[in-house]
C-alpha cells in the first residue's frame, strides 16, 4: 500500500531565504518549483535521493500566498517548522479508502493535484498522533530535472 517517505513538508514566511539554507547548509538543490493555487502556496522540492521503488524523496519547502490558505493559518498558529508527513504509494484512492476503512479521517472526498501532477489526500491530524500526514501518488514519467531558482508568486 505505502512504498516510501515521499516528503517532508516545511512551512515557511520566506521561500527564497529557506531554499538559501537548505542549500547552503545540506547541498540540496532545488529541481521544481510552482505556485499551487488551490493550496495557496509557492513551493519548491528538493530532490533527497531515489527509491528502490523508481519514486524518490524529497524536502518540499511551502510558502504561503495568501491568508487564507492552510498554510498561512498553520504558520499564524505554530510558526515555521515541520508541517507534515508524505507516504508515497501507487494508489492514492486505494490507499485513502484502506487508511479509511480502519477509522481514519480522510480530508478529501476525492484525491486533489499535488506537487509535479502528484494525486494527493491528507489525513486528519487528530487521528495520526497529531501529525498531518499526506498519502501521494507520484505521476509518471520521472519527476524533472533540477530547475534553479525558486519561481515567484
Amino acid at each position: 500500500m505505502l512504498t516510501r517517505i515521499d516528503h517532508i513538508g516545511i512551512a515557511c514566511r520566506d521561500l527564497d531565504a529557506t531554499v538559501e539554507f537548505y542549500r547552503a547548509t545540506y547541498g540540496f538543490e532545488v529541481f521544481h518549483t510552482e505556485v499551487n493555487e488551490e493550496q495557496g502556496v509557492r513551493e519548491a522540492m528538493l530532490r533527497i535521493n531515489g527509491t528502490d521503488d523508481g519514486g524518490a524523496s524529497w524536502i518540499q519547502l511551502l510558502e504561503p500566498v495568501r491568508e487564507d490558505s492552510p498554510v498561512a493559518k498553520w504558520l499564524a498558529k505554530n510558526g515555521e517548522g515541520v508541517h507534515h508527513i508524505a507516504f508515497g504509494t501507487d494508489d492514492v484512492d486505494g490507499a485513502a479508502a484502506t487508511v479509511g476503512s480502519r477509522g481514519v479521517r480522510v480530508l478529501y472526498d476525492e484525491p486533489r493535484r499535488g506537487s509535479m501532477g502528484s494525486r494527493i489526500t491528507f489525513l486528519h491530524p487528530k487521528d495520526c498522533h497529531g501529525v498531518l500526514t499526506e498519502l501521494v501518488a507520484s505521476p509518471t514519467p520521472a519527476p524533472p530535472q533540477r530547475q534553479g531558482p525558486p519561481a515567484t508568486a
